[in-house]
Protein backbone atom coordinates (compact mmCIF):
# COMPACT_ATOMS: atom_id res chain seq x y z
CA UNK A 1 0.00 0.00 0.00
CA UNK A 2 2.86 2.37 1.12
CA UNK A 3 4.37 1.82 -2.43
CA UNK A 4 0.48 2.50 -4.47
CA UNK A 5 0.59 5.72 -2.47
CA UNK A 6 4.14 6.80 -3.09
CA UNK A 7 3.35 6.30 -6.83
CA UNK A 8 0.26 8.43 -6.24
CA UNK A 9 1.92 11.07 -4.80
CA UNK A 10 3.86 11.34 -7.71
CA UNK A 11 1.14 11.05 -10.01
CA UNK A 12 -1.07 13.86 -8.71
CA UNK A 13 1.64 16.58 -7.50
CA UNK A 14 1.98 18.51 -10.93
CA UNK A 15 0.31 21.51 -10.96
CA UNK A 16 -2.00 21.06 -13.61
CA UNK A 17 -4.00 18.42 -11.72
CA UNK A 18 -3.36 20.91 -8.22
CA UNK A 19 -5.10 23.60 -10.17
CA UNK A 20 -7.95 21.23 -11.76
CA UNK A 21 -8.91 20.40 -7.85
CA UNK A 22 -9.12 23.86 -6.99
CA UNK A 23 -10.78 25.01 -9.83
CA UNK A 24 -13.87 21.98 -9.67
CA UNK A 25 -14.30 23.27 -5.41
CA UNK A 26 -14.36 26.93 -6.44
CA UNK A 27 -17.18 25.57 -9.44
CA UNK A 28 -18.69 23.24 -6.98
CA UNK A 29 -19.48 25.66 -4.27
CA UNK A 30 -20.64 28.44 -6.64
CA UNK A 31 -23.07 25.68 -8.18
CA UNK A 32 -24.12 24.13 -4.80
CA UNK A 33 -25.36 27.52 -3.08
CA UNK A 34 -27.75 28.34 -6.36
CA UNK A 35 -31.21 26.99 -5.37
CA UNK A 36 -31.86 24.17 -8.09
CA UNK A 37 -28.49 23.65 -9.32
CA UNK A 38 -26.94 20.50 -8.03
CA UNK A 39 -23.30 19.02 -8.12
CA UNK A 40 -24.83 16.23 -10.48
CA UNK A 41 -25.49 19.25 -12.96
CA UNK A 42 -22.09 20.56 -12.64
CA UNK A 43 -20.29 16.72 -12.64
CA UNK A 44 -22.58 16.19 -15.91
CA UNK A 45 -21.65 19.45 -17.21
CA UNK A 46 -18.07 19.57 -17.11
CA UNK A 47 -17.74 15.60 -17.78
CA UNK A 48 -16.81 16.56 -21.82
CA UNK A 49 -13.92 18.90 -20.65
CA UNK A 50 -12.11 15.82 -18.99
CA UNK A 51 -11.86 14.22 -22.61
CA UNK A 52 -8.41 15.10 -23.30
CA UNK A 53 -6.95 15.59 -20.03
CA UNK A 54 -5.04 13.11 -18.30
CA UNK A 55 -6.92 10.92 -15.56
CA UNK A 56 -5.55 12.69 -12.65
CA UNK A 57 -6.26 15.53 -13.48
CA UNK A 58 -10.19 15.41 -15.23
CA UNK A 59 -11.25 12.78 -12.33
CA UNK A 60 -9.49 15.20 -9.74
CA UNK A 61 -11.45 18.20 -10.83
CA UNK A 62 -14.36 16.22 -10.75
CA UNK A 63 -14.29 15.17 -7.48
CA UNK A 64 -13.36 18.63 -6.17
CA UNK A 65 -16.99 20.17 -7.92
CA UNK A 66 -18.65 17.08 -5.77
CA UNK A 67 -16.72 18.00 -3.03
CA UNK A 68 -17.45 22.16 -3.52
CA UNK A 69 -21.00 21.26 -4.62
CA UNK A 70 -22.24 19.28 -1.43
CA UNK A 71 -20.85 22.04 0.61
CA UNK A 72 -21.81 25.14 -1.46
CA UNK A 73 -25.84 24.04 -0.70
CA UNK A 74 -25.30 25.03 2.99
CA UNK A 75 -24.12 28.74 2.15
CA UNK A 76 -28.03 29.47 1.02
CA UNK A 77 -29.21 27.23 3.80
CA UNK A 78 -28.27 29.37 6.58
CA UNK A 79 -28.10 32.92 5.28
CA UNK A 80 -31.66 33.08 3.29
CA UNK A 81 -33.27 30.04 4.59
CA UNK A 82 -33.10 28.20 1.06
CA UNK A 83 -30.95 24.96 0.30
CA UNK A 84 -28.96 25.07 -2.33
CA UNK A 85 -28.96 21.71 -2.79
CA UNK A 86 -31.24 18.72 -1.49
CA UNK A 87 -28.68 17.46 1.23
CA UNK A 88 -28.60 20.89 2.90
CA UNK A 89 -32.01 20.94 4.00
CA UNK A 90 -31.07 19.87 7.36
CA UNK A 91 -28.54 22.41 7.68
CA UNK A 92 -31.36 25.34 7.58
CA UNK A 93 -33.16 23.77 11.01
CA UNK A 94 -30.63 25.58 12.30
CA UNK A 95 -28.57 27.47 10.18
CA UNK A 96 -31.16 30.00 9.47
CA UNK A 97 -32.28 30.41 13.09
CA UNK A 98 -28.53 31.18 14.11
CA UNK A 99 -28.40 33.75 11.12
CA UNK A 100 -30.90 35.65 12.40
CA UNK A 101 -29.71 36.12 15.49
CA UNK A 102 -26.45 37.50 13.82
CA UNK A 103 -24.51 34.71 14.19
CA UNK A 104 -24.32 33.72 9.99
CA UNK A 105 -20.23 33.41 10.21
CA UNK A 106 -20.36 31.30 13.11
CA UNK A 107 -23.02 29.12 11.76
CA UNK A 108 -20.83 29.03 8.22
CA UNK A 109 -17.80 28.46 9.79
CA UNK A 110 -19.12 25.46 11.57
CA UNK A 111 -20.71 24.40 8.71
CA UNK A 112 -17.01 24.33 6.76
CA UNK A 113 -15.52 22.67 9.72
CA UNK A 114 -17.62 19.76 10.34
CA UNK A 115 -18.08 19.35 6.17
CA UNK A 116 -14.14 19.08 6.02
CA UNK A 117 -13.59 17.04 9.03
CA UNK A 118 -16.34 14.57 7.76
CA UNK A 119 -15.11 14.56 4.80
CA UNK A 120 -11.38 13.06 5.46
CA UNK A 121 -12.69 10.86 8.10
CA UNK A 122 -14.99 9.21 4.69
CA UNK A 123 -11.38 9.78 2.56
CA UNK A 124 -9.14 7.92 4.97
CA UNK A 125 -12.01 5.11 5.07
CA UNK A 126 -12.12 4.44 1.65
CA UNK A 127 -8.13 4.46 1.45
CA UNK A 128 -7.73 1.92 3.92
CA UNK A 129 -11.02 -0.44 3.69
CA UNK A 130 -12.69 -0.01 0.79
CA UNK A 131 -12.86 -3.89 -0.43
CA UNK A 132 -13.83 -4.99 2.92
CA UNK A 133 -16.78 -2.56 3.29
CA UNK A 134 -18.47 -2.59 -0.30
CA UNK A 135 -18.76 -6.45 0.47
CA UNK A 136 -20.45 -5.58 3.58
CA UNK A 137 -22.56 -3.05 1.93
CA UNK A 138 -23.39 -5.39 -0.68
CA UNK A 139 -24.78 -8.14 1.83
CA UNK A 140 -27.54 -5.72 3.01
CA UNK A 141 -30.28 -6.85 0.40
CA UNK A 142 -34.13 -5.59 0.24
CA UNK A 143 -35.24 -6.64 3.78
CA UNK A 144 -32.13 -4.95 5.13
CA UNK A 145 -32.86 -1.82 3.24
CA UNK A 146 -35.72 -1.86 3.79
CA UNK A 147 -35.91 -2.20 7.84
CA UNK A 148 -33.10 0.42 7.26
CA UNK A 149 -35.11 3.10 5.79
CA UNK A 150 -38.16 2.55 8.07
CA UNK A 151 -35.56 3.32 11.13
CA UNK A 152 -34.83 6.19 9.01
CA UNK A 153 -38.34 7.30 8.56
CA UNK A 154 -38.78 7.25 13.18
CA UNK A 155 -36.58 11.02 12.35
CA UNK A 156 -39.67 12.64 11.96
CA UNK A 157 -41.02 12.38 15.14
CA UNK A 158 -37.07 14.04 16.22
CA UNK A 159 -38.00 17.23 13.84
CA UNK A 160 -41.47 17.26 14.33
CA UNK A 161 -41.26 20.47 16.37
CA UNK A 162 -43.42 20.72 19.46
CA UNK A 163 -46.34 18.79 18.15
CA UNK A 164 -45.24 14.68 17.31
CA UNK A 165 -49.56 14.86 15.64
CA UNK A 166 -48.55 17.68 13.35
CA UNK A 167 -45.48 15.79 12.54
CA UNK A 168 -46.96 12.87 11.56
CA UNK A 169 -49.67 14.54 9.95
CA UNK A 170 -47.31 16.22 7.95
CA UNK A 171 -45.12 13.04 6.89
CA UNK A 172 -48.61 11.39 6.33
CA UNK A 173 -48.79 14.33 3.46
CA UNK A 174 -45.21 13.35 2.37
CA UNK A 175 -45.46 9.98 1.79
CA UNK A 176 -49.06 10.54 -0.44
CA UNK A 177 -47.56 13.18 -2.26
CA UNK A 178 -44.22 10.53 -3.07
CA UNK A 179 -46.69 7.83 -4.54
CA UNK A 180 -47.96 10.40 -7.20
CA UNK A 181 -46.38 9.29 -10.88
CA UNK A 182 -46.12 6.09 -12.89
CA UNK A 183 -45.94 2.60 -10.28
CA UNK A 184 -42.55 1.70 -11.09
CA UNK A 185 -43.28 -2.19 -10.80
CA UNK A 186 -46.57 -2.43 -12.45
CA UNK A 187 -46.53 0.41 -14.23
CA UNK A 188 -49.72 2.07 -13.53
CA UNK A 189 -50.09 5.64 -12.80
CA UNK A 190 -51.36 6.95 -9.37
CA UNK A 191 -52.55 10.60 -8.71
CA UNK A 192 -51.74 11.39 -12.24
CA UNK A 193 -55.29 12.67 -13.11
CA UNK A 194 -54.24 12.55 -17.12
CA UNK A 195 -50.81 14.78 -16.93
CA UNK A 196 -47.82 13.19 -18.72
CA UNK A 197 -45.89 15.63 -16.62
CA UNK A 198 -47.06 14.09 -13.25
CA UNK A 199 -46.53 10.68 -14.70
CA UNK A 200 -42.87 10.89 -14.26
CA UNK A 201 -43.12 12.07 -10.06
CA UNK A 202 -43.17 15.10 -8.56
CA UNK A 203 -39.43 16.38 -8.95
CA UNK A 204 -37.80 16.55 -5.77
CA UNK A 205 -35.57 19.79 -6.62
CA UNK A 206 -38.97 22.33 -7.36
CA UNK A 207 -40.64 20.78 -4.55
CA UNK A 208 -37.67 21.33 -2.09
CA UNK A 209 -37.42 24.75 -3.07
CA UNK A 210 -41.22 25.28 -2.81
CA UNK A 211 -40.92 24.10 0.84
CA UNK A 212 -38.15 26.56 1.92
CA UNK A 213 -37.45 28.89 -0.37
CA UNK A 214 -40.70 30.28 -1.70
CA UNK A 215 -42.73 30.58 2.08
CA UNK A 216 -39.76 32.41 3.32
CA UNK A 217 -40.73 35.25 0.27
CA UNK A 218 -44.13 35.34 0.72
CA UNK A 219 -43.47 35.98 4.83
CA UNK A 220 -41.26 38.66 3.88
CA UNK A 221 -43.78 39.86 1.37
CA UNK A 222 -46.65 39.88 3.75
CA UNK A 223 -44.38 41.41 6.22
CA UNK A 224 -43.76 44.46 3.84
CA UNK A 225 -47.36 44.69 3.24
CA UNK A 226 -48.30 44.79 6.81
CA UNK A 227 -45.54 47.02 7.74
CA UNK A 228 -43.92 44.42 10.24
CA UNK A 229 -41.28 44.31 8.36
CA UNK A 230 -38.08 42.42 10.64
CA UNK A 231 -34.89 44.54 9.84
CA UNK A 232 -32.27 43.15 7.17
CA UNK A 233 -30.29 40.28 9.55
CA UNK A 234 -27.24 42.21 10.97
CA UNK A 235 -23.73 40.76 12.18
CA UNK A 236 -23.58 40.51 16.03
CA UNK A 237 -20.84 42.72 17.23
CA UNK A 238 -19.80 41.01 20.02
CA UNK A 239 -16.91 38.58 18.36
CA UNK A 240 -17.61 35.37 19.99
CA UNK A 241 -20.86 35.12 17.73
CA UNK A 242 -18.34 35.46 14.65
CA UNK A 243 -16.01 32.79 14.58
CA UNK A 244 -16.02 29.07 16.56
CA UNK A 245 -13.83 29.08 19.43
CA UNK A 246 -11.74 25.33 19.86
CA UNK A 247 -14.14 24.65 22.47
CA UNK A 248 -16.91 24.58 20.68
CA UNK A 249 -15.66 22.65 18.02
CA UNK A 250 -14.51 20.20 20.32
CA UNK A 251 -17.99 20.30 21.96
CA UNK A 252 -19.64 18.97 18.36
CA UNK A 253 -16.44 16.68 18.29
CA UNK A 254 -19.06 13.40 19.31
CA UNK A 255 -21.44 14.86 16.73
CA UNK A 256 -19.33 15.68 13.95
CA UNK A 257 -17.71 12.13 14.25
CA UNK A 258 -20.91 10.11 14.55
CA UNK A 259 -22.81 12.17 11.63
CA UNK A 260 -19.37 11.06 9.67
CA UNK A 261 -19.59 7.08 10.88
CA UNK A 262 -23.33 7.32 9.76
CA UNK A 263 -22.34 9.24 6.68
CA UNK A 264 -20.03 7.00 5.95
CA UNK A 265 -22.04 3.66 6.41
CA UNK A 266 -24.82 5.26 4.16
CA UNK A 267 -22.83 6.94 1.33
CA UNK A 268 -21.20 3.16 1.06
CA UNK A 269 -24.86 2.02 0.37
CA UNK A 270 -25.95 2.50 -3.18
CA UNK A 271 -28.56 4.24 -4.01
CA UNK A 272 -29.63 6.09 -0.55
CA UNK A 273 -27.76 9.46 -0.94
CA UNK A 274 -26.67 12.72 1.16
CA UNK A 275 -29.90 13.78 2.03
CA UNK A 276 -31.10 10.75 3.84
CA UNK A 277 -27.37 10.75 5.91
CA UNK A 278 -27.89 14.30 7.09
CA UNK A 279 -31.32 13.97 8.32
CA UNK A 280 -29.96 10.60 10.45
CA UNK A 281 -27.08 12.65 11.50
CA UNK A 282 -29.33 15.61 12.78
CA UNK A 283 -31.87 13.14 14.43
CA UNK A 284 -29.12 11.24 16.13
CA UNK A 285 -27.72 14.37 17.26
CA UNK A 286 -31.06 15.61 18.65
CA UNK A 287 -31.32 12.33 20.43
CA UNK A 288 -28.07 12.05 22.10
CA UNK A 289 -27.45 16.03 23.13
CA UNK A 290 -27.77 17.76 26.46
CA UNK A 291 -29.71 20.64 24.36
CA UNK A 292 -31.92 18.95 22.51
CA UNK A 293 -34.63 22.04 23.17
CA UNK A 294 -32.31 24.29 21.13
CA UNK A 295 -32.64 22.09 17.99
CA UNK A 296 -34.57 24.14 15.44
CA UNK A 297 -33.83 27.01 17.32
CA UNK A 298 -30.38 28.00 16.66
CA UNK A 299 -28.10 25.06 17.46
CA UNK A 300 -24.66 24.93 16.35
CA UNK A 301 -24.57 21.26 17.26
CA UNK A 302 -27.19 20.80 14.77
CA UNK A 303 -25.53 22.20 12.39
CA UNK A 304 -22.70 20.31 12.72
CA UNK A 305 -24.42 17.28 12.50
CA UNK A 306 -26.15 17.92 9.03
CA UNK A 307 -23.34 19.10 7.35
CA UNK A 308 -21.07 16.22 8.51
CA UNK A 309 -23.67 13.53 7.65
CA UNK A 310 -23.98 14.80 4.13
CA UNK A 311 -20.48 15.63 3.34
CA UNK A 312 -19.11 12.23 4.66
CA UNK A 313 -20.86 10.77 1.64
CA UNK A 314 -18.50 11.98 -0.61
CA UNK A 315 -15.67 9.66 -0.30
CA UNK A 316 -17.87 6.71 0.55
CA UNK A 317 -19.69 6.87 -2.60
CA UNK A 318 -16.61 5.95 -3.97
CA UNK A 319 -16.53 3.28 -2.30
CA UNK A 320 -18.94 0.35 -4.62
CA UNK A 321 -17.78 2.25 -7.91
CA UNK A 322 -14.14 1.80 -7.51
CA UNK A 323 -13.88 -1.85 -6.01
CA UNK A 324 -17.60 -3.23 -7.87
CA UNK A 325 -18.14 -0.91 -10.51
CA UNK A 326 -21.42 0.26 -8.63
CA UNK A 327 -22.28 3.84 -8.90
CA UNK A 328 -22.83 4.79 -4.90
CA UNK A 329 -25.21 7.89 -5.97
CA UNK A 330 -26.36 9.74 -8.71
CA UNK A 331 -22.93 11.95 -9.03
CA UNK A 332 -20.78 8.78 -8.94
CA UNK A 333 -23.20 7.43 -11.58
CA UNK A 334 -22.05 10.30 -14.11
CA UNK A 335 -18.60 9.92 -13.02
CA UNK A 336 -18.58 6.46 -14.41
CA UNK A 337 -18.62 7.48 -17.21
CA UNK A 338 -15.57 9.81 -16.98
CA UNK A 339 -14.17 6.85 -15.67
CA UNK A 340 -14.52 4.75 -18.68
CA UNK A 341 -13.94 7.54 -20.89
CA UNK A 342 -10.18 7.25 -19.48
CA UNK A 343 -10.11 3.88 -20.04
CA UNK A 344 -10.67 2.86 -16.35
CA UNK A 345 -12.80 0.39 -15.79
CA UNK A 346 -14.20 -0.09 -12.17
CA UNK A 347 -14.26 -3.15 -10.50
CA UNK A 348 -12.25 -5.60 -8.28
CA UNK A 349 -9.26 -5.33 -10.47
CA UNK A 350 -9.31 -1.44 -11.07
CA UNK A 351 -6.81 -0.59 -8.18
CA UNK A 352 -4.50 -3.40 -9.21
CA UNK A 353 -4.07 -2.48 -12.74
CA UNK A 354 -3.97 1.62 -12.26
CA UNK A 355 -2.43 1.93 -8.59
CA UNK A 356 -0.88 5.38 -9.91
CA UNK A 357 -4.45 6.73 -10.96
CA UNK A 358 -6.26 5.60 -8.54
CA UNK A 359 -4.15 6.62 -5.39
CA UNK A 360 -3.50 9.86 -7.42
CA UNK A 361 -7.30 10.41 -7.07
CA UNK A 362 -6.93 9.41 -3.33
CA UNK A 363 -4.62 11.82 -3.17
CA UNK A 364 -6.55 14.20 -5.31
CA UNK A 365 -9.84 13.77 -2.17
CA UNK A 366 -7.68 14.91 0.50
CA UNK A 367 -5.81 17.97 -1.33
CA UNK A 368 -9.86 18.74 -2.22
CA UNK A 369 -10.56 18.78 1.11
CA UNK A 370 -7.52 21.30 1.84
CA UNK A 371 -9.06 22.95 -1.63
CA UNK A 372 -12.72 22.92 0.54
CA UNK A 373 -11.49 24.44 3.80
CA UNK A 374 -9.19 27.20 2.29
CA UNK A 375 -11.52 28.47 -0.52
CA UNK A 376 -14.36 28.47 1.61
CA UNK A 377 -13.20 30.21 4.94
CA UNK A 378 -11.70 33.02 3.03
CA UNK A 379 -15.00 33.20 0.72
CA UNK A 380 -16.98 33.37 4.05
CA UNK A 381 -16.91 36.78 4.70
CA UNK A 382 -17.89 37.71 1.01
CA UNK A 383 -21.00 34.78 1.43
CA UNK A 384 -22.18 36.66 4.76
CA UNK A 385 -22.49 40.04 2.80
CA UNK A 386 -25.95 38.15 1.58
CA UNK A 387 -27.68 38.21 4.66
CA UNK A 388 -26.75 41.85 5.05
CA UNK A 389 -27.99 43.22 1.61
CA UNK A 390 -31.35 44.86 1.45
CA UNK A 391 -34.10 42.31 1.60
CA UNK A 392 -35.36 44.63 -1.67
CA UNK A 393 -32.42 43.34 -3.37
CA UNK A 394 -31.87 39.67 -1.95
CA UNK A 395 -35.69 38.19 -2.03
CA UNK A 396 -35.98 39.58 -5.99
CA UNK A 397 -32.86 37.74 -6.66
CA UNK A 398 -33.64 34.73 -4.66
CA UNK A 399 -37.22 34.66 -6.36
CA UNK A 400 -36.00 34.68 -9.84
CA UNK A 401 -33.19 31.89 -8.87
CA UNK A 402 -36.11 29.89 -7.70
CA UNK A 403 -37.52 30.27 -10.87
CA UNK A 404 -34.36 29.68 -13.21
CA UNK A 405 -33.46 26.85 -10.86
CA UNK A 406 -36.75 24.84 -11.24
CA UNK A 407 -37.09 25.18 -14.61
CA UNK A 408 -33.35 24.46 -15.40
CA UNK A 409 -34.11 20.60 -13.65
CA UNK A 410 -35.66 19.23 -16.90
CA UNK A 411 -36.12 22.09 -19.06
CA UNK A 412 -39.63 22.20 -17.88
CA UNK A 413 -42.36 24.73 -16.63
CA UNK A 414 -44.28 21.95 -14.70
CA UNK A 415 -41.78 22.12 -12.95
CA UNK A 416 -42.24 25.57 -11.69
CA UNK A 417 -45.69 25.25 -11.67
CA UNK A 418 -44.73 22.71 -8.77
CA UNK A 419 -42.51 25.01 -6.95
CA UNK A 420 -45.27 27.54 -6.35
CA UNK A 421 -48.02 24.68 -5.97
CA UNK A 422 -45.37 23.72 -3.14
CA UNK A 423 -44.29 27.04 -2.36
CA UNK A 424 -48.06 27.36 -1.51
CA UNK A 425 -48.70 24.48 0.81
CA UNK A 426 -45.22 25.65 2.51
CA UNK A 427 -46.21 29.14 3.54
CA UNK A 428 -49.56 27.74 5.00
CA UNK A 429 -47.55 25.13 6.88
CA UNK A 430 -46.15 28.02 8.18
CA UNK A 431 -49.11 29.63 9.02
CA UNK A 432 -50.86 27.01 11.35
CA UNK A 433 -46.63 25.42 12.68
CA UNK A 434 -46.89 22.58 11.01
CA UNK A 435 -43.21 22.19 11.19
CA UNK A 436 -41.46 20.92 6.70
CA UNK A 437 -39.09 18.53 7.34
CA UNK A 438 -41.19 15.70 7.93
CA UNK A 439 -43.01 16.28 4.81
CA UNK A 440 -39.52 16.54 3.11
CA UNK A 441 -38.38 13.37 5.03
CA UNK A 442 -41.48 11.60 3.92
CA UNK A 443 -41.21 12.08 0.35
CA UNK A 444 -37.70 11.71 -0.20
CA UNK A 445 -37.90 8.11 1.81
CA UNK A 446 -41.23 6.68 0.46
CA UNK A 447 -40.76 5.69 -2.96
CA UNK A 448 -37.48 3.72 -1.32
CA UNK A 449 -39.27 2.10 0.88
CA UNK A 450 -41.78 1.26 -1.37
CA UNK A 451 -39.60 -0.54 -4.03
CA UNK A 452 -37.62 -2.70 -1.15
CA UNK A 453 -40.55 -3.68 1.11
CA UNK A 454 -42.25 -4.65 -2.28
CA UNK A 455 -39.09 -6.37 -3.32
CA UNK A 456 -38.74 -8.10 -0.29
CA UNK A 457 -42.50 -9.04 -0.34
CA UNK A 458 -41.89 -11.16 -4.16
CA UNK A 459 -38.72 -12.59 -2.68
CA UNK A 460 -40.27 -14.04 0.40
CA UNK A 461 -43.92 -15.02 -1.94
CA UNK A 462 -45.93 -12.33 0.04
CA UNK A 463 -44.57 -13.40 4.13
CA UNK A 464 -43.52 -10.83 6.27
CA UNK A 465 -41.00 -13.72 8.05
CA UNK A 466 -37.93 -11.92 5.77
CA UNK A 467 -37.32 -9.28 7.95
CA UNK A 468 -36.88 -11.51 10.85
CA UNK A 469 -34.87 -13.94 9.66
CA UNK A 470 -31.65 -11.83 9.29
CA UNK A 471 -29.55 -10.42 12.04
CA UNK A 472 -28.96 -7.02 10.72
CA UNK A 473 -33.21 -6.56 10.06
CA UNK A 474 -34.02 -7.57 13.73
CA UNK A 475 -31.55 -5.01 14.80
CA UNK A 476 -32.80 -1.95 12.40
CA UNK A 477 -36.20 -3.22 13.46
CA UNK A 478 -35.34 -3.59 17.30
CA UNK A 479 -33.35 0.14 17.23
CA UNK A 480 -37.02 1.42 15.27
CA UNK A 481 -38.61 0.10 17.79
CA UNK A 482 -36.72 1.27 20.61
CA UNK A 483 -36.72 4.90 18.56
CA UNK A 484 -40.86 5.09 18.50
CA UNK A 485 -41.03 3.35 22.58
CA UNK A 486 -38.74 6.45 23.05
CA UNK A 487 -40.50 9.08 21.20
CA UNK A 488 -44.10 8.21 22.51
CA UNK A 489 -42.73 8.32 26.20
CA UNK A 490 -41.22 11.60 26.15
CA UNK A 491 -44.32 12.65 24.43
CA UNK A 492 -46.80 11.32 27.45
CA UNK A 493 -44.13 12.48 29.76
CA UNK A 494 -44.15 16.29 28.76
CA UNK A 495 -48.12 16.22 27.37
CA UNK A 496 -50.12 18.96 29.83
CA UNK A 497 -52.34 16.02 30.77
CA UNK A 498 -49.50 14.23 32.91
CA UNK A 499 -48.03 17.62 34.56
Amino acid sequence: MLENLQLGLQAFFHWPNIFAVFTGVTAGIFVGAIPGLTATMSVAFLVPLTFKMNPVAGLAMLIGVYKGGIYGGSITAILINTPGTPAAAATALDGYPLAKQGKALKALKMAIYASVIADVFSDFVLILVAAPLAVVALKLGPPELTTLLILALTIVGLVSGKSLLKGLLVASLGLLFSTVGMDFMTGTLRFAFGSLEMAKGLPLIPVLIGLFAVPEILVQVEAKVRGTESAVLKKSPRAEDNRVSFKELKGCGKTIFRSAIVGTFIGAIPGIGSVISSFIGYGMAKRGSKKPEEFGEGSLEGVAAAEAGNNAVCGATLIPLLTLGIPGDSITAVMLGAFLIQGLVPGPELIGQHPAVIYGLFVALIVGNFANLTIAYFGIRIFARIANSSKALVFPTVSILCIAGSYAVQNSLFDVKTMLFFGIIGYFMRKFEFTIPPFLIAFILGPMVEERLRQSLIISGGSPSIFFTSPISLIFLSITLCTIFAMIWKNVKTSPMTT
